[in-house]
């Protein structure tokens, strides 16, 4: 953690160096397999990047609740994101790793719900939030805040991360006038089994 400073940072040379590869290949435009491949290799040192100022801004004093407003989410979910957390039973560092598609399947319930997609929503719950919502509840719990905030802009980054056999999503939503998290947890199967939405904390 910590790294090195000026030209000789290798996060930094990284960057640079894939960007300027991606450029290349755009510009020649020979070549569009080796684009795709250059653009996957830079999405991957921009990633380590973040990693590394996030690790410099803890090292410099900044608060996870910092991090998350940088990054669009909460403070909780920056940690899990980009914290090291040890187990306390073995001393191990704890995998991050989430399943495949977790990112897709979680920006498209993001779509529908902000979309008012009421139907779509309740069939992406399980069992259980299905018996407990139905449409008229959905739409009740989304329109306070149009009323309070305005329409719905766009959202933070979305990030799934590992919680028990499933993964959460905690994700910032931007309207005209003010902010609101939502807050989605999914099981094994990939189907709802937990939400919450509410304003987001006044900074």
């Amino acid at each position: 953690m910590g790294g090195m400073s000026g030209a000789d940072d290798p996060v930094a040379l990284r960057v640079a160096g894939t960007a300027r590869r991606l450029t290349e290949e755009f510009t020649r435009g020979t070549s569009p397999g080796e684009a795709v491949a250059a653009a996957r290799d830079l999405s991957a040192a921009a990633e380590a990047a973040l990693q590394e100022a996030v690790d410099r801004a803890r090292a410099a004093g900044q608060s996870w609740r910092d991090i998350g407003d940088l990054v669009g989410t909460s403070r909780q979910a920056a940690f899990q994101r980009f914290g090291h957390p040890v187990d306390p039973g073995t001393g191990e560092p704890m995998t991050r790793a989430v399943s495949p598609g977790a990112v897709q399947r979680a920006t498209e319930f993001l779509a529908r719900f902000t979309a008012g997609r009421w139907e779509e929503v309740l069939a992406d719950f399980n069992d259980f939030m299905r018996e407990r919502h139905d449409v008229n509840r959905l739409a009740g719990g989304w329109a306070p805040l149009i009323g309070m905030f305005g329409s719905y802009q766009g959202s933070g980054e979305v990030n799934p991360v590992p919680a028990g056999d499933g993964i959460v999503v905690d994700v910032r939503l931007d309207f005209e006038a003010g902010e609101a998290m939502l807050f989605v947890s999914f099981d094994r199967d990939g189907k709802v089994a937990g939400l919450r939405l509410h304003p987001a904390p006044t900074r």
